[in-house]
C-alpha cells in the first residue's frame, strides 16, 4: 500500500488497536528512511499521548471518526442492505460510545500517570537518601549471608541517617506477614526498627532513618512477622549482619 492509503491508519497504529497484518504493513514504511508514513505516526502518536495528559476532552481526528463510521456503515456482500436510519442510528450509537471510552481512557491513564510519577519520585527520593548514607564516611557497613543461599546482602548504619538494609535472596512475605528490622544493642533486647516487603524479585531495600548509637549496636537483624508486627521478635532471624 502507499502512504497515501495508509494515512487512515496512523491514530489506530498509534492507540494499538491496528490488526497484525496492516501493523506489518505500517512499520514496513516506517523502517524506511524519510518516508511520509514517519511523521504521520509521530502526530497520531501526540494525538494518543493527549488523551493522557490533556486537561480538556481531546477531539479525536474527522478521518478516524470517519472511518469508525464507516466500519459500521459500509455494506458487506452477505448483509441485508438495512435501512439508511439504521445504519445512521447504528453509525452514531458507535461514535459516541467510541468517544466515551476515549474519555474514560483519559481519566484512567491521567490518574495512573499521576500515580506513577508520585511513586517514582518517592523512589528517587529513597535513592538519594540511601546513597547519602552509603557515601557518609561515617557509616559503617556489615556483610550478610556470603556465600549461602540464604538471603544475602549489606547493612550500612549511619549515626544520624539510620540504617539502610541491601538484600537479595529474600522471598516476598507471605499473606498476613511482613518483614521486620531490628537493632540490637550489644548484650541488650532487639529494637523494633520498621516494617518492610521484598519486591517479586527477592531484593529489598529499607531505609530506617533517624540517629543510631553505633558505638552501643552489636547486630542488625530480620525476622517474619505479623503483618503489623511485634515488640519483640516471634521467629528465628532470616537475617543477622554483625556489627
Amino acid at each position: 500500500m502507499t502512504c497515501d492509503e495508509l494515512r487512515d491508519q496512523y491514530e489506530l497504529y498509534a492507540l494499538g488497536v491496528l490488526d497484525a497484518e496492516e501493523r506489518a504493513e505500517l512499520e514496513e514504511h516506517l523502517h524506511r528512511e524519510g518516508d511520509p508514513c514517519i511523521e504521520g505516526v509521530q502526530h497520531a502518536r501526540q494525538f494518543a499521548s493527549s488523551l493522557a495528559f490533556a486537561a480538556e476532552e481531546t477531539r479525536p481526528p474527522a478521518r478516524l471518526r470517519s472511518r469508525v463510521v464507516g466500519l459500521v456503515s459500509q455494506p458487506k456482500r452477505s448483509w441485508v442492505r438495512a435501512p439508511e436510519w439504521i445504519a445512521t442510528a447504528v453509525a452514531l450509537a458507535m461514535i459516541a460510545a467510541w468517544l466515551a471510552n476515549m474519555r474514560r481512557l483519559q481519566e484512567r491513564t491521567l490518574a495512573e500517570a499521576r500515580q506513577e510519577l508520585s511513586l517514582k519520585n518517592v523512589e528517587l527520593a529513597q535513592l538519594n537518601e540511601a546513597f547519602a548514607l552509603m557515601n557518609d564516611p561515617a557509616a559503617k557497613q556489615a556483610v550478610f549471608g556470603q556465600n549461602t543461599p540464604k538471603p544475602r546482602g549489606r547493612v550500612f548504619v549511619n549515626p544520624k541517617q539510620g540504617v539502610l538494609l541491601l538484600a537479595s535472596n529474600l522471598t516476598p512475605a507471605p499473606a498476613g506477614k511482613i518483614y521486620e528490622l531490628w537493632i540490637i544493642p550489644k548484650g541488650g533486647s532487639p529494637l523494633p526498627a520498621g516494617l518492610f516487603q521484598a519486591q517479586s524479585d527477592g531484593t529489598a531495600m529499607y531505609l530506617r532513618k533517624g540517629a543510631v548509637d553505633v558505638a552501643s549496636t552489636g547486630v542488625i537483624a530480620v525476622t517474619l512477622e505479623p503483618e503489623a508486627g511485634s515488640q519483640a521478635p516471634t521467629s528465628q532471624p532470616l537475617i543477622v549482619a554483625v556489627l
